[in-house]
Protein backbone atom coordinates (compact mmCIF):
# COMPACT_ATOMS: atom_id res chain seq x y z
CA UNK A 1 0.00 0.00 0.00
CA UNK A 2 1.22 3.35 -0.88
CA UNK A 3 2.42 5.66 2.00
CA UNK A 4 0.24 8.04 1.22
CA UNK A 5 -2.86 5.38 1.14
CA UNK A 6 -1.81 4.42 4.86
CA UNK A 7 -1.38 8.22 5.98
CA UNK A 8 -4.79 8.78 5.22
CA UNK A 9 -6.48 5.32 6.22
CA UNK A 10 -4.71 5.97 10.13
CA UNK A 11 -5.86 9.71 9.76
CA UNK A 12 -9.22 8.88 8.89
CA UNK A 13 -9.71 6.22 11.14
CA UNK A 14 -8.08 8.40 14.15
CA UNK A 15 -10.61 11.38 13.18
CA UNK A 16 -13.79 8.49 13.90
CA UNK A 17 -12.48 6.91 16.80
CA UNK A 18 -11.08 9.87 18.99
CA UNK A 19 -14.55 11.42 18.82
CA UNK A 20 -15.95 12.16 22.00
CA UNK A 21 -12.96 10.85 23.67
CA UNK A 22 -10.99 12.56 26.67
CA UNK A 23 -8.40 14.84 25.28
CA UNK A 24 -5.42 12.50 26.96
CA UNK A 25 -6.65 9.91 24.50
CA UNK A 26 -7.04 11.82 21.61
CA UNK A 27 -3.24 12.87 21.75
CA UNK A 28 -1.89 9.62 22.71
CA UNK A 29 -4.07 8.01 19.52
CA UNK A 30 -2.06 11.25 17.06
CA UNK A 31 1.00 10.31 18.77
CA UNK A 32 0.62 6.63 17.75
CA UNK A 33 -1.03 7.49 14.45
CA UNK A 34 2.22 9.13 13.96
CA UNK A 35 4.58 6.55 14.86
CA UNK A 36 2.78 4.26 12.51
CA UNK A 37 3.06 6.38 9.21
CA UNK A 38 6.65 6.95 10.32
CA UNK A 39 7.09 3.03 10.47
CA UNK A 40 4.99 2.89 7.79
CA UNK A 41 7.84 4.77 5.79
CA UNK A 42 10.21 2.44 6.22
CA UNK A 43 8.19 -0.48 5.41
CA UNK A 44 8.06 -2.34 8.53
CA UNK A 45 3.97 -1.91 9.47
CA UNK A 46 1.55 -3.32 7.43
CA UNK A 47 -1.98 -1.21 7.37
CA UNK A 48 -4.43 -4.24 8.72
CA UNK A 49 -2.32 -4.67 11.81
CA UNK A 50 -2.12 -0.55 12.13
CA UNK A 51 -5.60 0.09 12.16
CA UNK A 52 -6.34 -2.61 14.73
CA UNK A 53 -3.82 -1.90 16.73
CA UNK A 54 -5.14 2.16 17.20
CA UNK A 55 -8.65 0.71 17.67
CA UNK A 56 -7.33 -1.71 21.08
CA UNK A 57 -4.53 1.09 21.95
CA UNK A 58 -7.91 3.37 22.63
CA UNK A 59 -9.69 0.68 24.38
CA UNK A 60 -6.71 0.08 27.02
CA UNK A 61 -6.19 3.87 27.40
CA UNK A 62 -10.07 4.22 28.14
CA UNK A 63 -9.06 1.85 31.07
CA UNK A 64 -6.32 4.05 32.24
CA UNK A 65 -3.43 2.19 30.51
CA UNK A 66 -0.30 4.26 29.01
CA UNK A 67 0.09 2.39 25.49
CA UNK A 68 2.66 2.24 22.92
CA UNK A 69 2.43 0.51 19.75
CA UNK A 70 5.32 -2.00 17.56
CA UNK A 71 7.52 -1.97 20.92
CA UNK A 72 10.88 -3.67 21.67
CA UNK A 73 10.64 -6.50 24.19
CA UNK A 74 14.13 -7.39 23.63
CA UNK A 75 15.35 -10.76 22.45
CA UNK A 76 14.21 -9.76 19.23
CA UNK A 77 10.44 -9.38 19.64
CA UNK A 78 8.52 -6.19 18.80
CA UNK A 79 5.36 -6.79 20.05
CA UNK A 80 1.97 -4.89 18.24
CA UNK A 81 0.61 -3.19 21.67
CA UNK A 82 2.23 -2.60 24.66
CA UNK A 83 0.29 -1.25 27.76
CA UNK A 84 1.56 -0.11 31.15
CA UNK A 85 -1.15 0.75 34.01
CA UNK A 86 0.62 0.78 37.53
CA UNK A 87 3.47 -1.49 37.87
CA UNK A 88 1.92 -3.74 35.58
CA UNK A 89 2.44 -4.68 31.47
CA UNK A 90 0.54 -6.01 29.13
CA UNK A 91 0.85 -6.88 25.51
CA UNK A 92 -0.89 -7.57 22.74
CA UNK A 93 -0.25 -9.42 19.19
CA UNK A 94 -2.89 -8.59 16.63
CA UNK A 95 -3.31 -12.10 14.52
CA UNK A 96 -5.80 -11.96 11.45
CA UNK A 97 -5.10 -15.67 9.92
CA UNK A 98 -2.57 -14.56 7.61
CA UNK A 99 -0.51 -18.00 5.73
CA UNK A 100 2.71 -17.65 4.04
CA UNK A 101 2.33 -18.94 0.41
CA UNK A 102 4.92 -21.40 1.54
CA UNK A 103 2.33 -22.67 4.20
CA UNK A 104 -0.96 -23.06 1.50
CA UNK A 105 -0.31 -27.01 1.97
CA UNK A 106 -0.65 -26.80 5.55
CA UNK A 107 -2.19 -23.18 6.69
CA UNK A 108 -4.00 -25.04 9.80
CA UNK A 109 -1.06 -26.67 11.50
CA UNK A 110 1.20 -23.13 10.76
CA UNK A 111 -1.69 -20.94 12.30
CA UNK A 112 -1.68 -23.46 15.09
CA UNK A 113 1.88 -23.24 15.62
CA UNK A 114 2.19 -19.78 15.14
CA UNK A 115 -0.46 -18.94 17.81
CA UNK A 116 1.47 -21.19 20.02
CA UNK A 117 4.78 -19.74 19.82
CA UNK A 118 3.67 -16.45 20.00
CA UNK A 119 2.02 -17.17 23.64
CA UNK A 120 4.88 -18.49 24.39
CA UNK A 121 7.61 -16.72 23.42
CA UNK A 122 5.96 -13.33 24.17
CA UNK A 123 4.22 -13.82 27.44
CA UNK A 124 7.27 -14.79 29.24
CA UNK A 125 8.38 -10.91 29.17
CA UNK A 126 5.51 -9.09 30.08
CA UNK A 127 2.90 -9.40 33.39
CA UNK A 128 -0.34 -10.59 31.22
CA UNK A 129 -0.52 -10.95 27.49
CA UNK A 130 -3.15 -11.19 24.84
CA UNK A 131 -4.47 -11.70 21.38
CA UNK A 132 -6.32 -9.70 19.19
CA UNK A 133 -8.25 -11.10 16.25
CA UNK A 134 -10.87 -9.52 13.74
CA UNK A 135 -14.90 -10.88 14.19
CA UNK A 136 -14.67 -13.44 11.17
CA UNK A 137 -11.47 -14.77 12.33
CA UNK A 138 -11.06 -17.97 14.02
CA UNK A 139 -8.74 -18.65 16.62
CA UNK A 140 -7.04 -21.59 17.02
CA UNK A 141 -5.17 -22.02 20.44
CA UNK A 142 -3.83 -25.60 21.31
CA UNK A 143 -5.97 -25.86 24.69
CA UNK A 144 -2.99 -26.14 27.25
CA UNK A 145 -2.18 -23.05 26.78
CA UNK A 146 -5.52 -21.58 27.13
CA UNK A 147 -5.32 -22.63 30.75
CA UNK A 148 -3.28 -21.58 33.52
CA UNK A 149 0.00 -23.28 33.72
CA UNK A 150 -0.55 -24.91 36.84
CA UNK A 151 -2.78 -27.36 34.55
CA UNK A 152 -0.76 -27.77 31.73
CA UNK A 153 0.81 -31.57 31.60
CA UNK A 154 4.41 -32.41 30.68
CA UNK A 155 2.68 -34.24 27.60
CA UNK A 156 0.73 -31.46 26.63
CA UNK A 157 3.75 -28.93 27.34
CA UNK A 158 6.08 -31.51 25.08
CA UNK A 159 3.50 -31.36 22.10
CA UNK A 160 3.47 -28.10 22.08
CA UNK A 161 7.11 -27.03 21.76
CA UNK A 162 6.98 -30.31 19.06
CA UNK A 163 4.67 -27.95 17.38
CA UNK A 164 6.32 -24.63 17.43
CA UNK A 165 9.35 -26.48 16.65
CA UNK A 166 8.11 -27.38 13.20
CA UNK A 167 8.07 -23.64 12.14
CA UNK A 168 10.56 -21.37 14.57
CA UNK A 169 13.76 -22.69 15.60
CA UNK A 170 15.59 -19.50 15.21
CA UNK A 171 15.66 -19.62 18.62
CA UNK A 172 13.66 -22.64 19.53
CA UNK A 173 11.17 -22.09 22.27
CA UNK A 174 12.46 -24.13 25.69
CA UNK A 175 10.36 -25.89 27.45
CA UNK A 176 10.26 -23.54 30.37
CA UNK A 177 8.76 -21.45 28.38
CA UNK A 178 6.01 -23.39 27.33
CA UNK A 179 5.63 -24.49 30.86
CA UNK A 180 5.32 -20.85 31.95
CA UNK A 181 3.61 -19.46 29.34
CA UNK A 182 0.23 -17.87 30.14
CA UNK A 183 -2.73 -16.54 27.55
CA UNK A 184 -4.72 -13.98 29.38
CA UNK A 185 -7.42 -12.33 27.00
CA UNK A 186 -8.77 -12.52 23.63
CA UNK A 187 -9.20 -9.19 21.91
CA UNK A 188 -12.22 -9.32 19.41
CA UNK A 189 -11.60 -6.15 17.64
CA UNK A 190 -14.35 -4.66 15.11
CA UNK A 191 -13.03 -1.89 13.50
CA UNK A 192 -15.96 -0.98 11.97
CA UNK A 193 -17.73 -0.27 15.11
CA UNK A 194 -14.66 0.91 16.88
CA UNK A 195 -15.64 -2.13 19.88
CA UNK A 196 -13.52 -4.50 21.53
CA UNK A 197 -14.81 -7.20 23.26
CA UNK A 198 -12.31 -8.90 26.04
CA UNK A 199 -12.82 -12.84 25.99
CA UNK A 200 -11.49 -15.32 28.62
CA UNK A 201 -9.04 -17.79 26.56
CA UNK A 202 -10.45 -20.68 27.78
CA UNK A 203 -14.21 -20.20 27.31
CA UNK A 204 -12.85 -18.89 23.71
CA UNK A 205 -10.95 -21.56 22.80
CA UNK A 206 -13.92 -23.82 23.51
CA UNK A 207 -16.45 -22.06 21.31
CA UNK A 208 -13.96 -21.96 18.71
CA UNK A 209 -13.51 -25.86 19.21
CA UNK A 210 -17.24 -26.53 18.79
CA UNK A 211 -17.04 -24.64 15.92
CA UNK A 212 -14.02 -26.23 14.06
CA UNK A 213 -15.83 -29.51 15.26
CA UNK A 214 -19.26 -28.64 13.20
CA UNK A 215 -17.07 -27.81 10.27
CA UNK A 216 -15.30 -31.10 9.75
CA UNK A 217 -18.40 -32.90 10.50
CA UNK A 218 -20.15 -30.98 8.00
CA UNK A 219 -17.49 -31.80 5.59
CA UNK A 220 -16.98 -35.52 6.28
CA UNK A 221 -20.89 -35.42 5.51
CA UNK A 222 -20.12 -34.05 2.10
CA UNK A 223 -17.49 -36.34 1.21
Amino acid sequence: MPNNKFKEDVENLVDRIGVNTPPRVREELERLKDRLIELSQKGLVKINHSIMELVCAKHLMLKGYEVDVEHDLGGGLVCDVYAVRGDGTLAVEIETGFVPPDNALDPEQYCRARVASKITRYSVRVDKFGLGIPPYYILQIPSALAMPPRFRSVEAVKEIKKLCDLYYKNPPVSIDEVKNARLHTVYVIDVAGDIVSEIDPELYASIASSLLNVVMVSSKRRL
